[in-house]
């Protein structure tokens, strides 16, 4: 009976992959001819809601001029083309930590999108993108803690890697059976209020909008994650990293860009994130990192050298998430010993200076910002 459970819960979430190598993956924008980037159209919002196993998300970052750091987001889960959910997260980090952080999760039913599939209802939730595809509106009454009304408005292009953002993963490079793929605002103003029992919470402030599919298992299509998203007041920086198992070689796909107000001034692979201190958590193993460094190069739309960095102390980490707490024990230890997940993110909001190089120019600006370093499998 308990080997029959652990097969069919294997079916679902996966267990570990043969070996196929490097060769196997073919990583957003480093095919041939592939461009640096492309700007982003209302079109390319659209959601896929893939009808097999996928997990596609709409995540909205807030750094409020009060201090605040939150995120919003929509989760659009199938598990192996069986059972999709939905779901409506929210978190904030207060200033300081005057206040514990605010989390809710809130399964959402009736679920659907428009005509387009640009804009995602469910009762008492809607993200919906302007006709114009310049601003979203986010509202969700799903939790009493947490009402959300928000505005992003984009205030630099959107853009994917490459030509079209997508990494894909399988051995018939015409017929893969995975994909990831990330498109992005990289700088947004942010209005609008998230209302909680202790209070309203003017979210006015910069913003970050990423809209992300990952068409395969997760723990499949990645082992390790490192995000970063600094907002400043003259530069946005963003970063997306992940480290495939090695049944795909280890294999680092890298992307990210440095947006100013209505441009965009470089995006595209050349870019990194390394922890340069780490010390293993005693509950997990996983080796935490306490100072990083990051670095993004590349060209402007005119041909000049530019470059990124910042590096420094992460400082007092603001969270440490674990990923499969709220799964019954022995699930969790079947899950682990099957796929060998066991995923934690750690988030941290430490103040750094970003130097931006363009040809021998070069420009620093402070901030605090986000980073998540993410260790799954």
């Amino acid at each position: 009976m308990f080997n029959w459970a652990k097969q069919t819960l294997a079916n679902v979430v996966g267990t570990e992959e043969p070996i196929y190598g490097p060769t196997a993956i073919r990583a957003v924008g480093k095919q041939p001819n592939d461009p640096e980037y492309t700007e982003l159209t209302r079109k390319d919002l659209k959601w896929i809601a893939m009808e097999s196993t996928c997990v596609e998300t709409q995540t909205f970052y807030v750094h409020t001029e009060q201090g605040h750091i939150a995120l919003v987001q929509v989760i659009y889960n199938n598990v192996a083309g069986l059972r999709t959910t939905c779901q409506f997260n929210t978190k904030v980090f207060y200033p300081d930590r005057k206040a514990p952080i605010l989390w809710s999760s809130d399964p959402l039913s009736n679920y659907g999108f428009d005509e387009d599939k640009v804009s995602f209802h469910a009762d008492g939730c809607s993200v919906e993108l302007s006709e114009d595809g310049s601003f979203y509106s986010i509202k969700s009454v799903t939790n009493e803690n947490s009402l959300v009304n928000l505005k992003f408005t984009r205030v630099a292009p959107g853009f994917v890697v490459g030509k079209d953002g997508i990494t894909e993963f399988g051995t018939d490079p015409m017929n893969p059976w995975g994909s990831m793929r990330h498109a992005f605002w990289p700088r947004c103003t942010v209005e609008g209020t998230i209302i909680t029992k202790n209070g309203d919470i003017d979210c006015k402030g910069r913003g970050f909008f990423v809209h992300a599919l990952q068409g395969m298992k997760p723990h499949h299509a990645a082992a390790r994650w490192n995000f970063v998203n600094f907002q400043g007041p003259t530069y946005s920086a963003i970063l997306m990293e992940y480290t495939t198992p090695p049944s795909y070689g280890s294999t680092k796909v890298q992307v990210g860009g440095v947006a100013t107000d209505g441009k965009i001034l470089f995006a595209g692979t050349n870019c990194g994130a390394t922890h340069t201190t780490t010390t293993q958590d005693a509950e997990n193993d996983w080796p935490v990192p306490s100072a990083a460094s990051y670095h993004w190069e590349g060209k402007t739309s005119d041909g000049q050298a530019v470059s990124a960095d910042m590096s420094g102390s992460l400082g007092e980490r603001l969270d440490r998430v674990d990923v499969m707490a709220e799964v019954p024990g022995f699930i969790k230890t079947i899950v682990a010993t099957a796929a060998g997940t066991k995923p934690y993110i750690y988030m941290f909001a430490p103040k750094m200076t970003l130097k931006v190089k363009t040809g021998e120019e070069v420009k620093e600006e402070e901030t605090t910002f986000f980073t998540e370093a993410v260790f799954i499998s």
